[in-house]
């Protein structure tokens, strides 16, 4: 009788289990091959054309920076601002970190970026501590972000070519 009992215990949970899983795994995979939802994209726009109107205020600065979203960068990197051969500059997220938090991408690493961004505009190629200088800090503070810090892991930072 209690054995009985065990198993039936034992194979609702498991039968959960299952469920629960094939969804994750659902959930996941749909995640992967598409792109990110409509809502999100108009959150990172709007974010955008905020830090936009930041910088013109802030600094006199009118530079529109594309903001890209890709999922070949690696696990480590939440986004980076790029510099190209051809002197534009571009803001590239990490879509695989949207799936964990969409506030913290939008609200923290996207004007973290777009600091970045405003030192290439300067044209101010500073490798101190990783591009974290005491200028970039201000320009991250005057742009609203929440994660201005000055010190950066080396592992942060990447050198060479970027994989798109």
């Amino acid at each position: 009788m209690i054995t009985s009992k065990i198993r039936i215990y034992f194979l609702f949970f498991t039968l959960a289990s299952a469920i629960m899983l094939a969804i994750v795994i659902f959930n996941n995979y749909k995640f992967k091959n598409t792109p990110l939802s409509w809502d999100i994209q108009k959150k990172i726009y709007d974010k955008k054309q905020h830090l936009r109107n930041l910088a013109y205020r802030k600094y006199g600065v009118s530079i529109d920076v594309p903001v890209l979203i890709s999922d070949k960068m690696p696990d480590n990197l939440f986004g980076l601002a790029v510099y190209t051969k051809k002197k534009e500059i571009k803001i590239v997220l990490n879509k695989k970190r949207f799936q964990e938090s969409v506030e913290y991408m939008i609200d923290y690493v996207l004007p973290h970026e777009y600091a970045h961004a405003m030192m290439f505009h300067f044209k101010d190629f500073s490798n101190e501590n990783g591009g974290h200088t005491l200028k970039w800090q201000k320009i991250c503070l005057d742009l609203e972000g929440k994660k201005c810090d000055r010190y950066v892991k080396h592992k942060d930072v990447i050198y060479g070519k970027v994989p798109f």
